[in-house]
């Protein structure tokens, strides 16, 4: 009896994805698949050189838009701190009005007190110079 023939075992490869395979020569000399290889090879060239581009344009497009901030916050934070150092200056003002305010009020006081003294002094005065 015959028995079928087994196939003759392959040996075995590291396995290597189809982008770092290295081309390989076509002894037919079969030009659809050398030039299928050849645009294979080409287009895998050109998508890693416009992922290096892509990925540099976006390196800087990250630093354009981080400068960009930093220059807002800095015109927002110099508009904030022009009001701090106004509203810092009202408040001392304010203070200052203040105390100007307690100070005439108490001065007005003492002129009340003196012009009633007067007052009961110059009527004191008169009604002593009718009794006599």
């Amino acid at each position: 009896m015959n028995s079928p023939q087994r196939p003759s075992a392959r040996t075995r490869r590291p396995h290597l994805p189809e982008c770092e395979k290295p081309p390989q020569s076509n002894p037919t000399g079969n030009d659809l698949e050398s030039s299928l290889l050849q645009i294979f090879t080409d287009h895998h060239h050109t998508s890693l050189r416009l992922r290096e581009t892509t990925v540099i344009e976006t390196e800087k497009a990250k630093k354009e838009a981080a400068r960009v901030a930093d220059l807002l916050v800095d015109k927002v934070n110099g508009g904030v701190q022009e009001s701090f150092v106004n509203e810092k200056r009202i408040e001392m003002e304010i203070r200052s009005l203040a105390a100007s305010i307690v100070r005439f009020m108490k001065q007005s006081d003492q002129w009340l007190t003196a012009t009633h003294s007067i007052n009961t002094a110059i009527k004191v005065v008169f009604i002593n110079s009718l009794q006599k």
